[in-house]
């Protein structure tokens, strides 16, 4: 008997253990478990290969080459010289006109006037403007949140509310049927409060589906279990705009300086130290190949300096494609600018309506509950009939699903109004 009294008592207590998942925390849920949040990790090792990539311009170049070529003619001596050469004793064969060579070519860069660095740092803020819009992206999903959290929470309220009205519309349903038994009302009105009562019977299994579906929705987007939902408390909506559109805009400004500075990098001449070598026919001794068809091996090393002044062409037009970058992101920031403060006044005015609607809901709500138990007295005694009464219940009933819906809604645009900036 002690134990099932006890399970009785933990039933009973259970609700009071299910923990409530707040706004903020099904937020931050639903923006760790959303697949783009993998791109950040995925951002920064494409950022960190690239940059390494780009580090390896300091590493010397290496070339390895096989050529082999016939040609029309090659270097000779002069008949003259080449009799003179022969009565000496001399057979002057010169060049054949087939020629081979296997070499490698060595190419170190020792001054390149800043340009990997540059490179690199245009590779890192291009990365720092992905994860920015990243961002940007991943804040949409806290709107998506705000819309299922608030639905619930006015789902929930709808759901108590009916719940109260099933409970009046009951007890109204048991006086009735004294009444009729001691015939002093009409089996009809007795069967019409019950209609009506079983009408809110439907109504709650229809709100009740559509509180399962919301929650279903809810844990899916957020990875979590949503066992309940809580009011979030009244806070002030405004402050400065913080959202991740702003830092996108700063970062890409960031990644334009930096294209700039590349830009101008690209215009420093280039010092190298190079070496080559090769093994064919013919050398580098002319000459001696003339005597003899023999493969040699040949070296060479030796600095270049290069100065592409082709860069200068396309300069001045480069640079003012950058500046109309920049003229086209602060645009970008002025037309958001402009767009959340039109959305803000809207919300601030909504906030503000709903306060002076919220003003009179308790009076409201106080005088037709008032009415409606004068209606019940009435009908005991007769003087009103049962739709008069249903009325003013049902009355009643919309005056305080009225005042929840101005709650939660104001509520809503609250924290709509800090997600317009990011406070």
């Amino acid at each position: 008997m002690k134990m099932s009294k006890m399970i009785v008592l933990l039933l009973l207590l259970s609700p009071l253990f299910v923990r409530s998942q707040s706004l903020e925390e099904c937020q931050q849920a639903a923006v760790r478990n959303y697949p783009l949040i993998k791109q950040h990790e995925l951002i920064e090792k494409t950022t960190d290969l690239t940059v390494e990539n780009i580090g390896k311009g300091w590493l010397p170049h290496v070339s390895v080459s096989a050529q082999a070529t016939y040609q029309s003619d090659v270097a000779s001596w002069p008949e003259q010289m080449q009799s003179m050469m022969s009565g000496m004793g001399i057979d002057m064969k010169g060049l054949k006109k087939d020629q081979y060579r296997v070499g490698v070519d060595i190419d170190q860069t020792i001054y390149d006037g800043g340009a990997i660095g540059r490179q690199q740092a245009v590779a890192r803020e291009q990365g720092l403007v992905q994860a920015a819009q990243t961002e940007v992206n991943l804040y949409g999903v806290r709107k998506r949140v705000n819309e299922m959290y608030f639905a619930l929470l006015l789902l929930h309220d709808q759901i108590a509310l009916n719940q109260e009205l099933q409970a009046l519309l009951a007890g109204n349903e048991n006086k009735l049927s004294s009444m009729v038994k001691n015939g002093t009302a009409a089996e009809c009105d007795l069967n019409n409060v019950r209609a009506e009562r079983l009408n809110a019977v439907q109504r709650q299994t229809l709100l009740e589906s559509q509180q399962r579906m919301l929650s279903a929705m809810l844990e899916t987007l957020c990875g979590i279990s949503v066992n309940h939902v809580t009011k979030p408390a009244l806070a002030e909506a405004g402050g400065a705009n913080n959202r991740p559109e702003m830092r996108l805009f700063d970062a890409q400004q960031r990644l334009a300086d930096a294209q700039e500075r590349a830009l101008q990098a690209a215009l420093m001449p280039r010092l190298s130290v190079f070496a080559q070598g090769f093994y064919g026919y013919p050398g580098y001794n002319m000459f001696q190949d003339m005597t003899r068809h023999r493969w040699s091996l040949n070296g060479m090393i030796g600095g270049r300096l290069t100065w592409n002044i082709g860069a200068l062409y396309t300069h001045k037009n480069d640079k003012a494609k950058i500046q109309l970058q920049r003229d086209i992101t602060e645009n970008n920031r002025s037309v958001f600018l402009f767009n959340s403060n039109l959305e803000q006044m809207q919300q601030n005015e909504e906030i503000a309506r709903y306060k002076t609607l919220m003003a009179d809901d308790d009076e409201i709500i106080r005088l037709r509950t008032s009415v409606r138990k004068a209606a019940e007295s009435k009908l005991a005694h007769g003087i009103i009939d049962v739709n008069d009464l249903l009325s003013e219940i049902n009355r009643e009933n919309a005056a305080r699903i009225q005042k929840s819906t101005h709650e939660i809604e104001m509520l809503k645009t609250i924290y709509d109004n800090k997600l317009t900036t990011n406070n």
